[in-house]
């Protein structure tokens, strides 16, 4: 059973609260250019459509969004896992906030400056400490 004090649910819901941060960041900078551009809301049915019409530093935002619903997901499952199994200890909590740590680093590059080499870095070690954790549960459930 899931304790409502392990450990390993804190990253979790700091990296919800963030996501939470960037849709309000990206909301607040997005909503402001469409009105003062008069850009109606259905002009971006599609992402891809609405990103053609916003400048690309107020799409930054939004692309990070977008990376906060995919990549996180296998986050949250190991996480969910290790908290079922009720056995992370402080290694595999701190692996889960080194994760959480890499994910604000890379939206806060991706949505001011947006360089692809610091974020590609960024993701290729957040994408590594979320496997570290994966393995090591597998290593215990199979």
């Amino acid at each position: 059973m899931i304790s409502t004090l392990d450990p390993i649910l804190g990253p979790v819901i700091a990296l919800v609260l963030w996501t939470c941060f960037m849709q309000t960041w990206m909301a607040l900078t997005r909503l402001p250019y469409m009105a003062k551009n008069r850009i109606h809301p259905q002009k971006g049915e599609r992402t891809a459509e609405l990103g053609k019409l916003l400048p690309k530093e107020i799409q930054w935002k939004a692309d990070n969004y977008n990376h906060l619903m995919e990549h996180p997901t296998i986050f949250y499952a190991t996480a969910v896992v290790w908290a079922l199994i009720g056995t992370a200890g402080t290694l595999i909590v701190s692996v889960a906030w080194v994760y959480v740590g890499l994910r604000v680093a890379h939206s806060l590059v991706q949505a001011t400056v947006n360089r692809v080499m610091p974020r590609l870095t960024i993701f290729a070690i957040s994408s590594l400490a979320v496997l570290w954790m994966a393995v090591h549960a597998a290593l215990v459930v199979l």
